[in-house]
């Protein structure tokens, strides 16, 4: 089937681009206008890095503002884990503070993670003009939204990835669970969305958020899900005849740039250390098998017994018949090379600002600048117990489309959040919030 229809020239792309520009300076003119007196805001305002501009008249060419903030479940706030956010503990301060920060950025597409209250958050995307779609695992009291300006964008398609039912191995002779090849029964998702351009046709976007699970011992099972995710993106597009929209990947992967799933999802090689931390993480978890005895323990790393987060319970090293993945297996699931707005819009600016200007994982973290990652935020997560980089907004381009960054806004500096979030008039969740504008042409239809 010709997918010819789906191809604007880059004169029709570059007047409904001017369009679309125009009506968002109208938006901006009638809020600045407007009689209402405007509220402080209650969190701390970062500033916007400009790469380019973002109003040049570039042939062809249309940009996307991408939002992706894991805003803190309130069915997850414990005293004992926040001990030193005060009142910012209160759902009513707390959600104070994130409806603020989610309209004030003015993103056309948010991927957020961990919502609950929905009776709250809402009606408060709805008001500031955004559709939304939710979805979460089985009987998770919190989930996934993906929210987007409805006068830019349509829904034409959604999807739920269930990561415990997923098939790794497809239609391989071996047992159910094994061609699952999870270690663990976590319920986390992935959510899918096409989002179509209302000022173009077949112009559009596919966006997935997730939520990976949380352990940090379980590398491998994390690393699974992000492939499947991939997998299943990409899939997804071809399946619904999208093949030149490029594909937004953007959530709370909860592993860090030196992560070996980090590597496979950008296309880097597997270091030893990573292999061995893949090694040591393929273990079968009573949820996927019953007879584990609830005790039952692997042994942590060296130097890690004090912590008992990194320690593996009620798990048994896998077997051979548990059909876990190899890694060169693993490997399969990542056939594409995603790219990082941070990772990429970050590199440009240090490269043009002086070096304070900007603060990176690299500079924190003994990190071979041959590597990819390097120049993620310092920080995507800092609290009183726990502080890392855990949060990203990736990207694939189609064959025929290539996209670059254009801006982001920059992630906060240690010294704003050293008191640990969520922080009264500094940030609701103990996540940042992180936004990247990213810019696409298409090249012309051949004959």
């Amino acid at each position: 089937m010709s997918n010819a229809k789906y191809h604007l020239s880059p004169e029709q792309l570059a007047v409904a681009e001017e369009k679309r520009l125009k009506r968002q300076a109208n938006r901006s003119a009638a809020q600045r206008n407007s009689s209402e007196p405007q509220r402080q805001p209650q969190f701390l305002a970062r500033p916007w890095v400009s790469l380019s501009d973002s109003c040049k008249d570039v042939p062809g060419a249309y940009t996307v503002k991408i939002m992706t903030w894991n805003i803190l479940a309130q069915c997850l706030m414990r005293s004992e884990l926040f001990p030193t956010s005060g009142k910012s503990r209160k759902a009513a301060e707390r959600e104070r503070m994130i409806h603020d920060e989610l309209i004030f950025y003015d993103a056309d597409i948010m991927c957020l993670q961990e919502a609950d209250r929905q009776d709250k958050l809402l009606p408060v995307l709805k008001n500031a003009g955004y559709s939304y779609t939710y979805a979460t695992g089985p009987l998770k009291p919190h989930g996934c939204v993906v929210a987007y300006k409805q006068d830019m964008f349509r829904t034409v398609g959604e999807k739920v990835v269930q990561y415990d039912d997923v098939e790794a191995r497809e239609n391989a002779p071996v047992s159910p669970q094994a061609r699952i090849a999870s270690s663990h029964r976590t319920k986390n998702i992935g959510s899918l969305v096409a989002l179509e351009r209302v000022d173009t046709d077949k112009v559009g976007y596919i966006v997935a958020t997730t939520h990976l699970f949380w352990h940090p011992a379980y590398t491998y099972e994390r690393a699974r899900q992000a492939g499947l995710l991939l997998r299943e993106v990409v899939r997804w597009r071809d399946l619904m005849q999208l093949h030149d929209w490029p594909c937004i990947i953007a959530g709370d992967f909860n592993f860090s740039p030196e992560d070996p799933a980090y590597s496979l999802l950008v296309g880097d090689p597997l270091a030893a250390e990573q292999k061995h931390s893949l090694d040591v993480s393929r273990v079968v978890h009573v949820s996927i098998d019953p007879g584990v005895s609830m005790s039952s323990t692997t042994e942590p790393e060296e130097g890690e017994e004090g912590d008992p987060d990194r320690v593996i319970r009620n798990s048994r090293v896998a077997e051979i018949s548990d059909g876990l993945l190899s890694d060169s297996e693993l490997l399969d699931l990542f056939r594409c090379r995603l790219r990082s707005a941070y990772d990429e819009g970050q590199r440009v600016y240090k490269a043009m600002a002086t070096p304070t200007d900007v603060v990176t994982f690299g500079d924190r973290i003994p990190f071979s600048t041959a590597r990819l990652g390097t120049n993620e935020p310092m920080w995507t997560s800092y609290t009183h117990y726990w502080k890392t980089t855990l949060d990203y907004i990736f990207f694939l381009d189609s064959p025929r489309t290539h996209t670059e960054v254009i801006g982001y806004l920059q992630p906060h500096r240690t010294e704003n959040v050293i008191q640990g979030l969520p922080q009264l008039r500094i940030c609701g969740s103990d996540h940042f919030s992180l936004c990247a504008q990213l810019r696409t042409s298409i090249s012309p239809c051949e004959e």
